[in-house]
């Protein structure tokens, strides 16, 4: 998925640690076989392929992630939505060059959102298409990456653990000795690494979106990856970043891209409505302004 995964994991001594990788290394394998867009023959861009009104069988863990997608679409607003596969691929972010004819493509594109379009039959585990829709789950399957990456180790016996995906985290329980996991919520600085806080992780997830970190340079204007569904092109103003804490990783992902694209005012307000806990970062001249929403945030 363009990405690199990590786990840092505590282990009983004597423990040989080559069955335990080999099989995190399959967990995340196989959601990216499912689940990208950069490989023609994965189970998502089958999907993709398949004609109107035909049910498609699909694994399990991706029936999952359409499910999830879907509702955060719905409870979002339809700022999460998991229909962009066209507008991510023309503008530059499924590993190909920006195409300036798809982008005009994307741009007059008339949207029905996913939720509309696409049915799914979990009971059954497939799906069908009930007209054209290209399906990206950049903005949530690098989340249910790392939950996958926790079960398996969980399914181990471990009870000590850290994962992660780019800029998705999940803390399997707190480090030895009961302490918590230190992690940075990186400043939003294109030109460095550094942070700007460290939250103390003992269980659960979080994850960040912003616009530092992955862009294209189109006619000297670099536009963010987080794409506005109502244009069917990068979001033309947003927060500077938004990190969000969950119990999955999946839920934080999807989420922080959510609300990257309602922005600060709209997003905090869903937020509050919803209990969530979120950290909206933006720039103020210089320096950064924080917007600190629910208790895992709290100071």
């Amino acid at each position: 998925m363009g990405a690199r995964w990590s786990a840092v994991l505590h282990v009983g001594a004597g423990v040989d640690p080559a069955p335990l990788h080999a099989a995190l290394a399959a967990a995340v394998a196989e959601v990216e076989a499912q689940m990208t867009t950069r490989r023609a023959e994965s189970d998502l861009m089958r999907l993709n392929r398949a004609g109107p009104d035909r049910w498609i069988d699909l694994p399990e863990h991706l029936v999952e992630v359409l499910a999830a997608g879907l509702a955060i679409g719905q409870a979002s607003g339809g700022a999460f939505e998991i229909g962009m596969g066209d507008a991510v691929a023309a503008w530059g972010f499924s590993g190909a060059a920006a195409d300036p004819g798809r982008i005009r493509a994307a741009l007059k594109e008339p949207r029905r959102p996913a939720c509309e379009v696409l049915e799914l039959d979990c009971a059954n585990r497939r799906a069908r298409k009930h007209g054209p829709l290209a399906l990206d789950l950049c903005g949530i399957a690098k989340g249910y990456g790392v939950d996958r990456l926790a079960e398996t180790a969980r399914a181990f016996g471990i009870g000590s653990a850290l994962m992660s995906i780019d800029g998705e985290l999940r803390a399997l329980g707190p480090r030895p000795g009961g302490q918590p996991w230190a992690v940075a919520v990186e400043r939003p600085d294109p030109g460095q690494r550094a942070a700007h806080a460290v939250l103390a992780l003992e269980s659960g997830a979080v994850a960040t979106s912003g616009d530092y970190r992955h862009w294209v340079d189109l006619g000297g204007r670099r536009l963010s990856h987080t794409m506005d569904p109502r244009r069917g092109a990068p979001l033309a103003a947003s927060p500077a970043s938004v990190t969000v804490l969950a119990p999955r990783c999946m839920e934080a992902d999807a989420w922080a891209t959510a609300l990257m694209v309602l922005g600060r005012e709209e997003g905090a307000a869903l937020a509050r409505r919803l209990g969530l806990s979120v950290l909206f970062l933006e720039r103020d001249g210089a320096g950064l302004a924080e917007t600190a929403i629910g208790p895992g945030f709290a100071a």
